[in-house]
């Protein structure tokens, strides 16, 4: 069997590793970081290179490489295979030549994947052989791995650095929700990155939905030439097959869900709702079960949540805008007397948007790689070192009323090692000040 190269461990890398292995190819993985479970992967016949990447990873004939979506292709190991002509994969593609019983919903966009696909997998509930993979957390090889070709319905959460890496990966229904700047870092240009993600559709055909979002015009740019079914949805007109009149969301004529049943707030949550109902009318699900289970759906951690209230002062953990438009649209939750915490790693993108809220901000207190840039966009503001930092200078200004609201605008690497743990700390730091 033919020799494969993964480069990065981690959850995906680990996984991947592991279902190449079973499949049958000679399967090296390596990492600049120490690998936990090293022994038991060379048991199973892995051979594991970690703490660097040494010369001799060069020497063999690889089939593929299966890179790690975070790696750059700047990177010198990454660069030397570009470079060769070696084909390089992210796992979500290895994972669906062993899975071919899967139905996907593919879900991509710069805001609201998350949400879109968690509603999508309450939604697939009703048909018993659903699972959420992807970007969400759990790797699309490890399914792949646990049921081989059994029949699954997949919500699938897919960043455009996964997307980067496949080949003939086909879901039966994808999104690309919406578009704005982001990952400027990694990507050489904005119209590179806004072209990644629809790399989504490019396999889809026939009766496969693309779900097209017409209220965005740089959606509407770049989805063009598409060979499947496409599904046209608005928050703003009624003339497309995916609609909201008379106070409900339509499919093809179809209620879908009312408004006012939604228990998340914001008509960015209604377009999630939409995109996640007719996505799993298209998996096989019944529009009273999709209903169901979209009025009964209370959100996602760390995306406008409520953590707790003291003195009249409301605290808001929003630590999943790791980009501009995501910061705004949390910041366009409230109506006024936010006492906003933001700034973290420079993503190159531009904070310009979150200008047109600077009436809402009675003062922003901007920490991080980013705070004087943040600082800049408003009237009122102060830079601080820390998060920590931020949200006592926070809590000591505030005044029955105000709205204490982590949305950071970027991501998290700075000072945290993802915006999970930036907004868990946000969250345990809150409730120390609640309790105290």
């Amino acid at each position: 069997m033919a020799t494969c190269l993964v480069i990065g461990n981690a959850k995906s890398g680990n996984a991947a590793a592991r279902l190449l292995n079973q499949k049958g190819y000679t399967v090296t993985l390596t990492d600049m970081q120490r690998i936990p479970d090293k022994e038991e992967l060379e048991t199973l016949g892995i051979r594991v290179v970690d703490e660097g990447h040494p010369d001799f990873l060069f020497n063999d004939d690889y089939a593929f490489i299966v890179k790690n979506p975070g790696i750059k292709y700047s990177v010198p190991i990454i660069r030397y295979f570009v470079e060769h002509q070696v084909k390089i994969y992210t796992e979500i593609e290895i994972a669906s030549w062993y899975a071919e019983k899967f139905h996907y919903g593919a879900v991509t966009g710069t805001n609201g994947k998350t949400t879109i696909t968690s509603m999508l997998y309450e939604c697939l509930k009703a048909n018993g052989r659903c699972e959420a993979a992807g970007n969400i957390g759990t790797p699309l090889s490890e399914l792949a791995l646990k049921y081989g070709n059994e029949e699954k319905d997949i919500a699938l959460e897919l960043s455009n650095f996964q997307l980067l890496g496949i080949e003939s990966f086909h879901p039966e229904a994808a999104v690309v929700c919406n578009l704005a700047p982001d990952h400027l870092d990694y990507m050489n240009s904005v119209e590179e990155y806004y072209a990644s993600k629809f790399r989504i559709a490019m396999n889809q055909r026939g009766d496969d939905w693309f779900l097209r979002n017409v209220d965005d015009p740089i959606v509407m740019q770049y989805a063009r030439d598409l060979k499947c079914k496409i599904i046209d949805f608005s928050l703003l007109r009624t003339d497309t097959p995916l609609c909201i009149k008379d106070g409900c969301a339509w499919l093809f004529d179809k209620r879908l869900f009312k408004l006012d049943d939604l228990k998340v707030v914001g008509m960015h949550n209604v377009s999630n709702a939409m995109i996640a109902g007719a996505m799993a009318v298209k998996l096989g699900v019944s529009f009273k079960d999709v209903e169901q289970a979209l009025t009964s759906f209370k959100g996602i951690e760390h995306r406008i949540e409520y953590v707790g209230e003291k003195n009249g002062v409301s605290f808001y953990n929003d630590s999943k805008a790791t980009n501009t438009q995501a910061a705004a649209i949390g910041i366009a939750s409230f109506p006024k007397n936010i006492l906003l915490l933001a700034g973290g790693h420079d993503k190159g993108i531009p904070f310009e948007e979150m200008r047109a809220y600077d009436d809402r901000i009675k003062c922003c207190l901007a920490f991080g790689e980013t705070k004087a840039k943040i600082a800049e966009i408003f009237t009122r503001s102060k830079q601080c070192e820390t998060m920590f930092d931020a949200l006592n200078e926070a809590w000591q200004m505030s005044a029955p009323g105000d709205v204490i609201l982590l949305s950071p605008a970027c991501s998290s690497y700075d000072q945290f090692d993802n915006y999970e743990q930036r907004g868990d700390l946000f969250k345990e730091a809150v409730l120390k000040i609640i309790h105290e």
